[in-house]
């Protein structure tokens, strides 16, 4: 059995991978398929590479958002479910942070064209930085409910 943070990290490198680990090959190929898919469809990687030069508006217009916006539910179900099943996460409200994220990652996603912190940060950057608060309110939410049960 691998360790729940071993299994967290192989996920957040590529979704599936987590379940892969866990011996779930049905729902890691599943979630693989289905990463490949929105990938592919999303334009994605083209997305990352030209923003990774600082192409920012090619990232913004290679991106094919309809598709893209499936990627932040599918990605952190994929690393809540595979850091669950490999025994993380046990304490109650623990999958708040999880989907929290990706509801801020998909506002990211949404107002990545125009979201500005000093400047456009495009299709790529502005969700990945969305991160951040998604995991703090989710945290602070997830503290208040254990509080209050």
């Amino acid at each position: 059995m691998h360790q729940p943070k071993e299994v967290l990290l192989w996920s957040i490198a590529f979704p599936g991978f987590g379940q892969l680990l866990n011996k779930k090959y049905a729902k890691g190929i599943i979630l693989i398929v289905l990463e490949f898919v929105i990938n592919v469809n999303g334009n994605f990687n083209t997305a990352i590479l030209h923003s990774f030069y600082g192409n920012i508006q090619e990232a913004i217009s290679q991106t094919n958002f309809q598709w893209l916006l499936f990627y932040p539910c599918v990605y952190f179900y994929a690393i809540w479910d595979a850091y669950k099943d490999a025994g993380g996460g046990k304490d109650k409200f623990s999958y708040i942070p999880f989907v929290t994220s990706a509801w801020a990652v998909t506002i990211g996603l949404i107002y990545s064209t125009s979201g500005k912190i000093g400047e456009i940060f495009g299709s790529i950057w502005f969700p990945m930085i969305c991160v951040i608060p998604g995991i703090i309110v989710g945290w602070i939410v997830k503290k208040i409910l254990q509080r209050m049960r």
